[in-house]
């Protein structure tokens, strides 16, 4: 069963109760989603301070938002003279244009044509679509002396409130906090349960949502190609 906590095209939070396993498994398979990347990068000219090298590293790492090209590939290109160079000069199909690439000066020239291609991120991190994490949702208890500890508010804003002169949690699945954390703070204890709280962020290639769902399509498709080969 999933409760969503938040859910944004660029980042999603959400708990869901399922054993770690599995879990990590869902997230191991994101790096088999398949999405769209800029592999080759030809430079005709760079009169900036940054090596070649350096520049297609750097137009490489741009997240693409088109991702609806299955097996075809694409051709950028970018023009630019003097001031600074974003990555919404190569195009609609940059999903951050205001990405800084290099900054030319004055009489300076940068001149190239990129190209992408559709990978996985186990070929190379260009093609992953964001971050995937989760951790255990502890358990808060606090005891009519532990409402007195009013600083916990004041430290841990996203996890605790303080209101009509109590102290009370706000949000469980916020804290990365444990026992040893709060020893010092009489009647507050935390404990550890079997619940999980999910993070997918989105670099802005597909939704964060797409993300998860994709991800368990890919491993529901190793898992079939298991058991053909079991048979």
């Amino acid at each position: 069963m999933i409760k969503t906590i938040e859910k944004t095209p660029e980042k999603m939070i959400f708990e869901v109760d399922m054993g770690t396993s599995l879990a990590n498994a869902i997230r191991r398979s994101v790096n088999e989603i398949p999405l769209f990347a800029i592999d080759e990068v030809d430079i005709y000219k760079n009169d900036s301070a940054l090596y070649d090298q350096i520049i297609a590293h750097r137009i490489g790492l741009i997240p693409l938002k088109n991702q609806k090209i299955s097996g075809k590939k694409i051709q950028l290109k970018l023009k630019a003279k003097g001031g600074e160079v974003l990555a919404g000069e190569l195009g609609k199909e940059v999903a951050f244009p205001e990405m800084s690439v290099v900054f030319l000066e004055k009489n300076q020239e940068l001149e190239l044509v990129a190209r992408g291609k559709e990978g996985t991120s186990l070929e190379h991190t260009k093609f992953s679509p964001g971050l995937f994490y989760y951790r255990y949702i502890p358990k808060i208890e606090i005891s009519p002396e532990g409402e007195k500890q009013s600083e916990l508010a004041e430290l841990y804003p996203n996890v605790f409130e303080f209101v009509d002169g109590k102290l009370k949690v706000k949000n469980e699945w916020a804290c990365t906090l444990d026992s040893e954390d709060v020893r010092d703070f009489k009647g507050i204890s935390i404990k550890a349960t079997k619940g999980l709280v999910m993070f997918i962020e989105s670099w802005g290639q597909i939704d964060a949502e797409e993300i998860f769902i994709r991800a368990i399509k890919a491993l529901k498709n190793n898992l079939n190609e298991l058991s053909k080969d079991l048979k």
